[in-house]
């Protein structure tokens, strides 16, 4: 029931967003816009703040490392091939987009931020400065802001051709098959409904470190929140490195993030031609994850 009411509040907080978007002011509009990017950054400084005082009244919270480093490589990896293999007989094409060492050096950026961001949260926390904050409230507001940007997205019906569409469906298959093969060198820690949860964030960090603490444990949120961060990290190196070859397993790797952080590289090492695949298939991962995380919590296998 729980898990029911957090993944309402979801969807009703980017429904929102989407249909109040048009009547928003254009200075309304343009500061969302001009916030978004940042607003996520905001959201690991207060993740962070929380996951680390829950961790606190852990004992060796330095052990989540290694199975979340395992868990988002093997689901960037598998994610690659499976749709590699999907897309092998029906279309060996590929636009040879140009890699750009200045996009590089700005996703490497990004990264380094994101770190920044979890270190103050740490950092606000061995202050003992007494805070009461709940993320999952901020966690709404950037849905919400999400939603605001999602109703000015402009769709085509190419968009949802069954090529599109076949990549997150690819994300999806190499991300169970990737959980399955973690909990056979994981089963002794962690049941396989955890394992398989912990596959379907999708890169989506902010999110997926919020809903695990609230569903299931610190300990767990803390897991997530490091998966999916390296499992963003994973899918950059991945676009750089193969996407001008392997363009929709590229994107297939990147989940969720395809549609917003590495949307750019898409563009530049994969090409134009498949923006309307990394933006449908980050759109259906961002929507798929939270129903996806909280189904697989609930399972009991």
């Amino acid at each position: 029931m729980q898990s029911f009411v957090l993944i309402f509040q979801i969807f009703i907080a980017i429904s929102l967003g989407y249909f109040l978007a048009p009547k928003l002011s254009q200075q309304i509009k343009q500061f969302v816009f001009k916030i978004l990017p940042y607003f996520s950054y905001l959201l690991l400084i207060s993740v962070a703040f929380e996951l680390t005082q829950a961790l606190n009244h852990i004992s060796d919270p330095a052990a989540i490392l290694p199975p979340a480093l395992l868990i988002a490589f093997t689901t960037s990896v598998g994610s690659f091939f499976i749709c590699l293999i999907t897309y092998k007989l029906i279309d060996r094409q590929s636009i040879q987009g140009k890699i750009s060492l200045h996009l590089f050096i700005n996703a490497l950026k990004n990264i380094a931020k994101a770190f920044l961001a979890l270190g103050l949260g740490i950092l606000v926390t061995q202050s003992n400065l007494q805070i009461a904050f709940n993320s999952w409230y901020l966690l709404l507001i950037f849905i919400f802001l999400i939603g605001v940007e999602l109703a000015f997205t402009q769709f085509d019906r190419s968009w949802l051709s069954w090529k599109v569409l076949l990549v997150p469906a690819a994300a999806f298959v190499g991300s169970c098959l990737a959980a399955i093969v973690n909990y056979l060198i994981l089963s002794n820690h962690f049941n396989l409904n955890e394992i398989m949860a912990l596959a379907q964030g999708y890169g989506w960090y902010s999110m997926s470190g919020i809903l695990f603490t609230e569903l299931h444990s610190a300990r767990l949120g803390g897991i997530a929140l490091l998966t999916d961060l390296f499992r963003e990290i994973f899918a950059i190196l991945l676009m750089y490195c193969l996407g001008w070859r392997f363009p929709r397993s590229a994107i297939s790797s990147a989940g969720a993030t395809s549609m917003d952080v590495t949307l750019a590289m898409v563009k530049q090492s994969c090409g134009t031609h498949y923006v309307p695949h990394a933006m449908m298939s980050g759109l259906i991962l961002s929507l798929l994850a939270p129903l996806l995380i909280s189904l697989f919590l609930n399972l009991k296998f």
